[in-house]
């Protein structure tokens, strides 16, 4: 089994979980095209991948989404909420006043008496007025919602197909639901649920039975509730999220808003907060500890990797235990069980 981070971090997260028949992408929190390039440096074939999977719906997960899942012809994996919270981020809307509102109606009245008329009046070949239907939904002067789309996408050449396309659609999606299991090829999938601010936002543990391998990703979480301390249990690979130094991020540059939703329930797992999981509630059974989306203004990888380090203590060792560092801008060389 095997677990490659494209990418960790604010700018954009990105996973390949795979196992010896089947390959997942977990989070598309990149452009397509810097997935794909990011996949080409980590020797994982794009066009192998079997499907996608979403922890949640904000951008840094979400970025090339769409894009890849049309160009690779894959399914993707939301729970139902995150899957509507996505829709609502991609569908074009349209504000008016209510006199603009008010005005529109009564051009578009006129517009269908005038056709009407037009209609009536018209003789066709037999001497019958003609009939003909037609439609609008916001009159003749209306942008068409999925030429809108294209500006949202800044992958339109990594696209298949750019043209007038709806930037919600994706070649097929599957709905899961936290804390029930369900199976992609050979790998047994649990999502569990995680504080955090989005509509319905999840973690993983991955299983090959056949390697007896078990792999998890858990970021985006403000705190380590129970339910996420009893999932990270016998876990072999653990990409956990060390996010912020407390004293950098109250001395840095986010205005205070920012701070308070970062230090909340629902926020990201600070140094201390990681390290106090690994010290106390954390078996010490993963062969790999990986410390991922650590902040660019907010931490330093040296004092992530040294409160990680002073909490696992005696356990480290070249067999058990070894902490890395995921990054932003360079994917991690694979981790092989």
């Amino acid at each position: 089994m095997r677990m490659t981070v494209l990418a960790s971090g604010s700018k954009g997260n990105s996973t390949v979980v795979a196992s010896k028949h089947t390959r997942l992408l977990v989070d598309a929190g990149l452009s397509c095209r810097e997935l794909l390039k990011r996949m080409a440096l980590a020797n994982e074939d794009p066009t192998a991948l079997d499907a996608i999977l979403i922890t949640h719906e904000h951008q840094d997960h979400i970025a090339g989404l769409a894009t890849l899942a049309r160009r690779l012809k894959i399914p993707v994996y939301f729970t139902e909420a995150t899957h509507r919270a996505w829709v609502r981020m991609l569908t074009p809307r349209t504000t008016m006043t209510y006199a603009k509102w008010l005005d529109h109606v009564q051009k578009e009245k006129e517009a269908r008496a005038e056709a009407a008329a037009a209609q009536a009046s018209a003789p066709t070949e037999s001497g019958a007025p003609s009939m003909t239907v037609s439609s609008s939904w916001g009159g003749s002067e209306a942008t068409d919602p999925i030429d809108l789309a294209a500006a949202i996408d800044p992958d339109e050449d990594c696209d298949p197909a750019p043209i007038k396309r709806d930037p919600t659609f994706l070649p097929a999606v599957e709905y899961f639901h936290a804390g029930t299991n369900f199976t992609i090829g050979d790998i047994s999938v649990t999502p569990f649920t995680i504080p955090h601010d989005a509509a319905d936002p999840c973690g993983f543990v991955f299983e090959s039975r056949a390697e007896q391998a078990r792999m998890a990703i858990a970021t985006d979480l403000g705190y380590m509730p129970p339910n996420v301390k009893s999932a990270l249990k016998r876990i072999d690979v653990l990409l956990l999220e060390s996010n912020h130094d407390l004293e950098m991020l109250k001395d840095g540059p986010y205005p205070w808003s920012v701070k308070q939703r970062v230090l909340s329930r629902v926020g990201h797992l600070s140094n201390h907060a990681t390290a106090e999981f690994l010290a106390r509630d954390y078996d010490g059974g993963a062969t790999y500890i990986v410390l991922g989306h650590l902040s660019e203004q907010n931490n330093e990888p040296s004092l992530a990797m040294l409160a990680a380090e002073q909490a696992i203590g005696g356990r480290m060792s070249l067999l058990g235990n070894r902490i890395l560092l995921a990054q932003q801008a360079e994917p991690l060389p694979a981790i092989c069980l």
